[in-house]
């Protein structure tokens, strides 16, 4: 269906309303307009459409009456453990998926893990929905409508079509996942590369900065790439933007699948630092999360070499920066998320290396630290939302279990 000027103008205005109360609430009605530069009239008939919504709700004035005697009642984005509305996250990685329930704030309320033997399955679909069905109904959400599921994974995504076009490590192609999962859980699905999923959580959630331009590097057992200008992460013809696996990383003498040395994926990426960790007897098993554990434990061995994967990643940063120039870049990668001495070293590495770029602080780790995917998923579905309140509402309405069709 068309959407005619009005039906824009009342989308942006309802977004605005939306945002302000984020960022803001709780916030009395009366001070919204002076917030996202609406009039007093135009403020009223959002909040009373997203009140009546489920997305707002009214709290409690804690100064009472005012002296004209009229009430100042707070408004805020309705969190409330009756009512307020969950979306549910799938981060689907290669040894793993995450299940989560995030809030309207962006807070995981509840995750899971689902780990798998073999990636390559091609039952791992199916058997991903069914876990996330049983993880659904055992979290008892009862009163709080379920709006639906966002996913994130690394590979080529297709947001538009639902669609997985090429992931590697998991062997898909061509997958048809948001229908897939709709079908099987009954309820609505989008899809996302889970490095532009992060950068929307940014945007939607963390560092103001990130508003205004911001770079994403993920690195994981893939590397992905994202970057986002004023509130908006590009997604490039085909939505193929962000495959950085094949950057070169200065002074690295790795090989490559493709046939080269240096390149970022077989340098940095969690599966070549396993490799790694395991040829030098450091662990017994190609796992960064034990890495990581017996880096904690005191093993110097183990923290060597997560300082040289930080390096590495500083290194590859820094091309990026002198490409992009973003106001903050975020960076995924777990010893970094997890403790703040490797963010220094891949700080250190890309000032160094940047022509740009002299202000570390503008390098940072998620806002949402150990639970970045488990959020970053769900935001997949809460980012169109908070971009268009009113969509959903227009075709569907909040039910018990979650956005029925109207």
């Amino acid at each position: 269906m068309t959407r005619m000027a009005g039906d824009r103008r009342g989308a942006a205005n309802a977004a605005a309303v939306l945002r302000a109360v984020l960022d803001h609430g709780p916030v009395a009605r009366s001070g919204i307009p002076q917030l996202c530069g609406l009039s007093p009239a135009a403020v009223s008939r959002q909040t009373t459409g997203l009140l009546r919504g489920g997305l707002l709700r009214e709290l409690p004035d804690p100064a009472g009456r005012t002296a004209s005697g009229r009430p100042r009642i707070p408004l805020d984005l309705h969190t409330g453990a009756v009512g307020g509305p969950l979306a549910a996250g799938l981060h689907i990685g290669v040894p793993s998926s995450t299940f989560s329930l995030v809030d309207l704030r962006g807070q995981v309320l509840a995750r899971r893990s689902f780990p798998y033997r073999d990636p390559r399955d091609p039952a791992l679909p199916g058997r991903i929905a069914e876990e996330l069905g049983r993880f659904l109904r055992e979290s008892a959400t009862g009163a709080r409508p379920l709006l639906g599921v966002g996913a994130a994974l690394g590979g080529w995504v297709r947001p538009d079509a639902g669609t997985v076009v090429r992931h590697p490590a998991l062997g898909w192609r061509q997958e048809p996942l948001a229908a897939g999962l709709s079908a099987a859980l009954g309820l609505p699905v989008r899809v996302d590369n889970h490095a532009r999923a992060v950068a929307g959580a940014e945007i939607l959630f963390g560092h103001p900065a990130a508003r205004r331009s911001l770079v994403h590097l993920f690195v994981g057992n893939v590397v992905d790439a994202a970057f986002g200008i004023e509130g908006t992460v590009h997604q490039g013809p085909g939505s193929a933007a962000g495959d950085v696996a094949h950057l070169p990383v200065p002074g690295s003498a790795a090989a490559c699948a493709c046939g080269r040395t240096g390149c970022l994926q077989a340098t940095a990426s969690d599966t070549a630092l396993g490799a790694e960790a395991v040829r030098r007897a450091i662990v017994p098993d190609p796992s960064v999360p034990l890495l990581v554990d017996a880096a904690a434990a005191g093993d110097p061995r183990a923290d060597g070499l997560l300082r040289e994967r930080a390096r590495d990643v500083g290194r590859a940063a820094a091309l990026l920066l002198d490409v992009f120039n973003p106001a903050v870049m975020v960076v995924t990668e777990l010893s970094s998320v997890l403790h703040e001495g490797y963010l220094d070293e891949i700080r250190g590495a890309a000032v160094t290396r940047s022509h740009v770029c002299d202000d570390p602080a503008r390098i940072i780790a998620p806002h949402a630290g150990p639970a970045v995917l488990p959020q970053a998923a769900a935001t997949v579905l809460l980012g169109p939302l908070f971009r268009d309140p009113a969509g959903p509402a227009r075709e569907c309405e909040i039910t018990s279990g979650g956005y029925g069709l109207g």
